[in-house]
Formats: C-alpha cells, structure tokens, sequence
C-alpha cells in the first residue's frame, strides 16, 4: 500500500528528472511540490538558505538533487540535511552518479551519499544512474557538424534514460519502507559505444551522424572554454576516463527489479526523440 504524506518535496524540480518525479508522484496520488532556483513550485537556491525552511515546509520525503557542475557542495548539502531532519522529513531519495562511492575524493559525491546513508533520523535510498541518453538531446553532448565528438577509446556505456531513473526515484519516495538503504545502480539493458549511438542517431534521424574519437584533455580544455567551471575538469576526467579505461558503466537489472520492466533501450530512446535531430535547432 501507498503511504500518504503532506507532501514530496523534489528538488531540482525543473531539471531532467525532477519534474517527472513530481508527475509520477502526482498520478498515484501523493502530493508533490517541485522546487529550483527558477521553473517549479517554489524557489530553492542551495546558495541561499533561508530558502530551506520554505521548501521544507510540510515535507517528509524528499527527492535531494545537489547543485549541479560543482565539487564542493558537501557542507550546504549537510546543513539542508540539518533542516530536514528538524523539519521532520523520514525519507531522502539521493540523485548520486554511477560508482558514485569511488568518485575522486575532489568532487564531493561520495561525502554525500555517506552523510545521508550516515544519518538515522531518516531512511534513504541512493540512485546512481550511469550517462543518461538526455545527453545526446541537449546541451550536454550535442552534434558538431553532424559529428558527435566525446573522448572515449573506443570504449562502451550502458546509458539510461533520465525517465526511467525518475520512475525508480518515485518508486522510493512512494514506498520508502521497501527502498529503505537501497543503492541502486541505475542502466540501460545493453552497454554500446558512442560510434553505436552515432549510428543509431543516424538511423533515426536520416541524416549522417558521424562520431569522432578526441584526445581527453583536449576535449576537457574546449569544455572550460565553452563556460564549464575549470574546477569540474576532474569530474569530466573521471567520467570520459572510466569509458576510456574499460570501466564504463555495465547493464544492471535494477530498473526491471524495481519498475517490473525492462530498461529502455538506447534505440527506442533515440526513435522518441528523433525531433532532436532532425529540426533546424538539432542541425
């Protein structure tokens, strides 16, 4: 049985999952207020925190997004921590990364997910989803001249879709009793290459899709030059250099555990999204 609650909170509520967190939340019938610095609900800046109590308001469970292309963010997540558990909140359903507790001890993943597995005055359940399909859609990992351009070495990653890590993460918020110190590893159901997911664009989009390999460091400097914050290099190096290394993410059969289906695959993703590639914008 779904337990009810005053209400969900889901932070980053505007971002690629948060908003299908509060959908999915909204149609089993458990409220669910979205909040982000702009686009949800209400406004929450990790910057600010007298914008906590507002959010918190009301809450018992939670959906916690850190703050995004940053390392350090341990100390305001463990002060929002600190408010959540005066507030009353029993249930923190963490957004964390794939292998998110070997992440470099630069970047702050692996202090979080152990201070929120550490507290006892809630339950958690830890979600590390490996590169989400998303990528290829947006900002993120977008074609050059019909050209998608990542550093790899030829190397393979189980992509997931960003929906279907939101309907595991409104799975845990919705039944945090059974999701309780849960570490789930969050995949699509095959590994493949980025020169597999050129040629599926291609095959979708009917267009040419080309993918070329780049050297890491290369790739990295033009990233900081395009507006990524020179201290995230050691997050990009991480993540680019487990797919070089052999060491992407590998298909786990936790979405079919919890969501009772199959993963998405990385071509019925790219067949849903095929508008991407194919309007002016996605040229």
């Amino acid at each position: 049985m779904i337990s009810t609650s005053p209400a969900a909170l889901i932070l980053g509520g505007s971002g690629r999952t948060g908003s299908l967190v509060a959908k999915y939340m909204a149609d089993r019938g458990v409220p669910a207020r979205t909040a982000s610095r702009r686009g949800s609900d209400l406004s929450f800046d990790w910057d600010d925190p007298a914008t906590y109590p507002r959010a918190l308001e009301g809450a018992d469970r939670v959906y916690l997004v850190t703050p995004v292309m940053r390392v350090r963010y341990a100390d305001q997540v463990a002060a929002f921590l600190d408010q959540a558990e005066a507030a009353g909140v029993r249930h923190v359903t963490l957004l964390s990364t794939y292998n998110g507790d070997q992440a470099p001890r630069e970047v702050d993943i692996a202090a979080v997910e152990a201070d929120v597995a550490g507290r006892g005055a809630f339950t958690y359940s830890i979600l590390r989803p490996a590169w989400v399909m998303q990528n290829f859609t947006d900002d993120h990992l977008p074609l050059v001249n019909g050209t998608l351009i990542v550093p790899s070495g030829g190397g393979a990653e189980a992509f997931v879709d960003a929906a279907d890590v939101a309907a595991v993460a409104a799975e845990t918020l919705l039944r945090p009793g059974a999701h309780a110190g849960a570490r789930y590893a969050l995949t699509g159901p095959q590994a493949i290459t980025f020169g597999d997911v050129a040629a599926t664009i291609a095959a979708v989009s009917g267009r040419p899709v080309a993918y070329q390999d780049i050297d890491q460091e290369a790739w990295i400097t033009a990233a900081i030059g395009a507006g990524v914050p020179a201290d995230y290099a050691v997050m990009l190096r991480w993540l680019t250099g487990a797919v070089i290394a052999g060491h992407g993410s590998t298909p786990a059969g936790d979405i079919l555990a919890v969501l009772g289906r199959p993963a998405t695959s990385f071509r019925a993703f790219a067949q849903r999204s095929a508008v991407a590639w194919t309007t002016p914008e996605g040229k």
